[in-house]
């Protein structure tokens, strides 16, 4: 960690601009129209400012630069359910809040919030009266949802392609004897060589052969039944990895993130672009953190390194102080809680001498003109859906050189929790997915 300056202090000043507005945008949004993929971060799940400041961003870059797709650190089926209403589907959701009704899942808060129904409203909006072709769809990336990716599996199937859901039921009824908690089913097939692996695979493999081969369904509707085969494959493999413990686990999750952004671009076609909404911990490059020396990559530098030569721009988002909404243990009640002034120290601490509480864009030079501060490592807030204050001192930071990790940073020094939009269910049809909590 380097000692402050006012060398350092004025660098950031330099850098930082007022970001009042949707003006204030211009230049990023200008940066980010020449990339394919636009991935923007959060430090917390739980924070409005966060959300509400990336959902801007995206307005412009759909509106303006022709961006095709949202694609977010959220479960596939339930955000299908808004792709949905986004898209106007007269078989979907007719409302906003409707489609967020699906999320049922702890932390429902997540994305059932005000500032995702803001989000989803201006994106049905935007898609009113366009082309079917030109729509800008809502999509999940993330690898949790196993039995709701199976049903909708074989449902799809039932109905298009009865033989091959025979053998879907068939392949998908290795997890029975094992119940509704994944969990379950890695520890009692950690020691014994027999697993689900091959069959779920093989489903997948069909389903893509079927594909290419032009067989039964639209296009789309083989499109999403193929990625919820992708995300069974991916799930098996992430629970039997996670009771592993160690960096596995998160490499097998943010490689599946990485490759269902690969598919959606390949199916919104040539030159589609695509925004991603997740946490920094994902979008920003994993090789400039101290998250590479655990052996752990993540989406942002999987997006660096497949898509280089089309462009990837990295916004991480970060605030000093504030509240937050997140629960004290998986499944326990969304709480507001208090968000402490940064660590002395930290990026956060830094940001805020040089300027203060208000929002600013710090759009990052390339890094032979980076001043030190984003060349040297500074620890750098990080809250997940799991949270406790009191752990300020020695965890909620990760190193980062943040020169490396992003390209740009959204600066909130005031920060308020997440709205959610409806109370969180008080039974969860599913157990813990993401011990980590981010």
């Amino acid at each position: 960690m380097i000692a402050r300056s006012d060398r350092d202090v004025a660098a950031v000043r330099d850098l930082a601009r007022p970001l009042g507005g949707d003006a204030d945008l211009d230049e990023l949004v200008a940066r980010a129209g020449r990339a394919r993929l636009v991935l923007i971060g959060e430090a917390s799940h739980g924070t409005h400012e966060f959300y509400a400041w990336r959902d801007r961003l995206t307005r412009r870059l759909v509106a303006e630069q022709g961006f095709r797709f949202v694609a977010v650190e959220g479960d596939w089926p339930d955000c299908r359910r808004l792709h949905r209403y986004a898209v106007g589907d007269p078989e979907g959701p007719a409302t906003a809040d409707e489609a967020l009704a699906g999320y049922d899942r702890w932390p429902t808060w997540m994305w059932a919030n005000t500032a995702v129904r803001d989000a989803m409203r201006w994106l049905h909006d935007h898609n009113a009266g366009r082309p079917p072709s030109e729509r800008v769809g809502f999509h999940g990336l993330d690898v949790y949802s196993l039995h709701r990716s199976m049903r909708a599996v074989v449902d799809w199937l039932a109905e298009h392609e009865p033989v091959l859901a025979e053998t879907a039921r068939a392949a998908y009824a290795c997890f029975d004897p094992f119940g509704p908690d994944p969990f379950d089913y890695a520890r009692r097939t950690r020691w014994v060589p027999e697993d689900c692996e091959e069959p779920v695979v093989e489903v997948l493999q069909e389903l893509c052969a079927g594909h290419s081969r032009g067989e039964t369904g639209s296009a789309d509707e083989r499109f999403v039944a193929e990625q919820n085969a992708a995300v069974v494959a991916g799930a098996e493999r992430y629970y039997r990895t996670a009771v592993g413990g160690g960096p596995e686990s998160w490499n097998v999750r943010d490689h599946h993130m990485a490759d269902t952004l690969d598919r959606l671009l390949d199916h919104a076609g040539p030159g589609s672009k695509g925004v991603v909404w997740a946490h920094n911990t994902h979008i920003g490059d994993a090789r400039a953190t101290d998250m590479a020396e655990h052996g752990m990559t993540n989406l942002g530098e999987l997006a660096r390194e497949r898509h280089a030569d089309e462009g990837v721009l990295l916004v991480g988002q970060a605030g000093h102080r504030g509240t937050v909404l997140a629960g004290e243990a998986w499944g326990a009640a969304a709480e507001r809680m208090q968000v402490p002034e940064a660590r002395p120290g930290s990026a956060e601490d830094l940001l805020h001498e040089a300027v203060g509480d208000g929002p600013s864009v710090l759009s990052f030079p390339p890094s032979p003109e980076q001043p030190r501060w984003l060349r040297t490592p500074l620890d750098h807030r990080a809250i997940g859906v799991i949270y406790h204050p009191r752990r300020e001192r020695r965890g909620n930071y990760v190193p980062s050189t943040l020169g490396d990790r992003y390209d740009a940073l959204i600066w909130c020094g005031d920060t308020s929790a997440l709205e959610p939009v409806r109370p969180e269910p008080p039974d969860d049809p599913e157990p813990e997915t993401a011990p980590s909590g981010e």
